[in-house]
């Protein structure tokens, strides 16, 4: 998994101080509650095939560490939120701390090992 991605703009993107660059994402952006430590967010599209592999693979991980939350986004529904995280394809992950911050994002299918290394990361501040 890659860092946080860059760019500006608004539209639901919050910039807070902190990291350089560092953008944030709450409740009303991804339509749900964040995880009391961290959150993993899925953008998927209805025939991707490599989002429900993603899909299993975030929920194992999300099961075994307790506080993390897993929210699945339709990327074709939420094309605004598309735009603004500047999401080539899906399937894309990120993942937040609790704050909402995004510590890291990845395209594509994630290795587990991958997934429970970027956890690591947003739990651990």
């Amino acid at each position: 998994m890659t860092g946080a991605g860059s760019g500006a703009g608004s539209n639901g993107r919050r910039r807070v101080p902190g990291r350089d660059d560092e953008e944030r994402l709450g409740a009303a952006e991804i339509g749900a509650e964040l995880g009391e430590r961290a959150t993993l967010v899925q953008f998927s599209t209805a025939f991707c095939q490599p989002c429900r592999a993603t899909r299993r693979t975030l929920t194992e991980v999300a099961d075994m560490v307790a506080g993390v939350a897993l929210v699945e986004i339709d990327a074709e529904a939420r094309l605004d939120l598309v735009r603004t995280l500047d999401i080539e394809r899906t399937p894309t992950v990120l993942v937040l701390d609790a704050g909402g911050a995004i510590v890291r994002r990845a395209a594509g299918l994630p290795r587990k090992a991958d997934v429970i290394a970027a956890l690591g990361m947003a739990v651990r501040d």
